[in-house]
């Protein structure tokens, strides 16, 4: 189905969530080692975060777990990920796991799930990168920003090309397709960033 062998997957920490979101989660970590794909994230022991990691664990998988030194001061960091990688800071915790992942994944989730999120589309719209990027769109969670996404497009802040950056799913078992058939994206496509 894909030739992947690790996923970043960028997701919440919050533990009051619907459960619709941590059956998904848990889904995706079930999926990730049945496939023998490493997760790689943010090492979050809580939330989506500690949901999707610790299915990846009880169902035989690896997890590489990322996070910057402040967290672990904290004790933020999963206790079981097969391997924790400490960062200085945010900024190259979130270089890690770009380079440390062959294909990257949205789950739902607040401010800092965003952020991950759009940067990677925006260092993908640099050709900064070319790896595939899934939104996991569970219950719609993500349709009011993608209709954000259309609105740039209509007034002209990014081009039409752009939005075959990303691929939209709704269910964990639509993950491993849609990577694999994710568009093909060229660092050439830098160009089109100039509008």
């Amino acid at each position: 189905m894909t030739n992947i062998h690790s996923l970043a997957v960028y997701a919440a920490s919050s533990t009051k969530l619907k459960p619709a979101y941590f059956l998904a989660a848990h889904r995706l970590g079930e999926i990730l080692a049945q496939h023998h794909i490493r997760l790689v994230y943010g090492a979050g022991n809580m939330g989506l975060m500690g949901e999707v990691a610790d299915a990846v664990l009880a169902n035989g998988g690896e997890v590489t777990g990322v996070i910057p030194q402040f967290m672990v001061e904290q004790h933020w960091e999963h206790q079981g990920c097969t391997e924790l990688i400490v960062t200085k800071d945010m900024h190259e915790r979130k270089a890690a796991i770009l380079q440390s992942a062959d294909a990257l994944l949205a789950l739902p989730g607040g401010m800092g799930t965003f952020e991950e999120l759009t940067e990677v589309l925006t260092w993908k719209q640099l050709g900064l990168h070319t790896k595939p990027i899934v939104i996991l769109n569970v219950d719609g969670y993500y349709d009011d920003l993608l209709r954000c996404f259309s609105r740039m497009v209509d007034e002209h802040f990014m081009r039409d090309i752009h939005t075959r950056m990303y691929v939209v799913v709704s269910s964990p078992d639509e993950v491993l397709a849609a990577i694999g058939n994710a568009p093909y994206w060229d660092t050439a496509n830098r160009q089109m960033a100039k509008i």
